[in-house]
């Protein structure tokens, strides 16, 4: 397991301190930048990455510009990297994993982990369904690609089936919602803030979760280009991102306030969210790239992923790598 998940909150401090220091050592400084005028073009969801900056205080006085396009998902973040029309964007580890995989010129450079018991198989209330043992045979939805579909394999997997034994629906989160409540899938593989949102308002059951099936890690990921090219604006951003998510975890109800205002989501629904999760910023070390490979492999094995990826090429550990001492 990954050091930062099992030390307390103290230490979590620490390295947020240490990420963010690590900034302010650079040595190409921000006057550097400034004078180049660079700008990065960063892929965002409403009530995202932006608004965390900017409730957290530190979307201020930037030694460069930020270009903030605003998507549905992550996936056409992740196809706009692809494309070249993106220098960062912030994604789930398997949609990630996924994209690489077809040679997207892409890497992942920090990120966060949520708790894996964040991502649940949800059911309805009336639902005969009480357990993982009881969704063999039933039409079950997820993301393809994603986390959807991981969980749901992996729970077939651990109850002891086949991945086949249940049919896969690949429906996004709010098909699979209307589904769900109409009654035309069985059951929904889904995480925050959907969980809270399916559980206080839908009434939804959990049946099953991700702890001890998925890293729960959600990705910075910047193109090949940006890294070569922008690599001090794109340090000072991830060092800012990281700040900005501790700040959050000493301030949940102002975070979940604000986000609401942005996205019309119930307040208590996102506390809720926020609360469970526990996001943190994580450093990319080899602890991280040995969970993430684990778990690409399995991807592969149940078909998620076309190829097995050496997740070490798939990372770029010098964006954190002042966080993580020898590592």
């Amino acid at each position: 397991m990954n050091k930062l998940e099992s030390t307390p909150r103290l230490r979590i401090r620490k390295l947020g301190a240490t990420l963010f220091g690590a900034a302010l050592g650079l040595a190409i400084t921000a006057s550097a930048m400034a004078a180049d005028t660079v700008t990065l073009r960063v892929g965002d969801q409403k009530g995202g990455n932006r608004s965390l900056l900017e409730i957290a205080g530190l979307a201020k006085d930037l030694p460069y510009k930020i270009e903030w396009s605003e998507f549905p998902a992550a996936a056409p973040i992740l196809e706009a990297l692809n494309a070249g029309a993106l220098d960062v964007g912030y994604t789930g580890d398997l949609s990630f994993l996924t994209v690489y995989a077809t040679g997207a010129p892409i890497k992942a450079i920090g990120g966060t982990r949520s708790d894996a018991s964040t991502q649940a198989i949800l059911v309805r209330q009336d639902s005969p369904i009480k357990t993982a043992a009881d969704l063999k045979g039933k039409r079950l939805a997820g993301t393809r690609g994603g986390w959807g579909q991981f969980l749901i394999d992996a729970t077939l997997e651990k109850a002891g089936y086949k991945v086949d034994d249940a049919t896969f629906a690949p429906l996004g989160p709010v098909d699979a919602k209307i589904a769900l409540v109409a009654g035309s899938i069985d059951g929904w593989a889904v995480w925050e803030p959907y969980v809270s949102y399916a559980t206080l308002k839908d009434k939804a059951r959990v049946v099953a979760n991700g702890e001890g099936l998925t890293p729960t890690i959600t990705f910075i990921v910047a193109s090949d280009s940006a890294i070569a090219t922008k690599r001090a604006a794109v340090q000072d951003l991830v060092q800012r991102l990281n700040k900005a998510r501790l700040w959050s975890l000493d301030h949940l109800p102002e975070y979940a306030k604000n986000t609401s205002e942005l996205t019309k989501l119930p307040e208590d629904v996102l506390l809720s969210a926020y609360t469970a999760q526990k996001t943190s910023p994580i450093v990319i070390d080899a602890n991280i790239v040995k969970e993430v490979q684990e778990a690409s492999d399995r991807a592969t094995r149940y078909g998620i992923l076309s190829k097995t990826l050496d997740v070490g090429k798939a990372v770029d550990r010098s964006f954190t790598a002042a966080a993580a001492g020898s590592n």
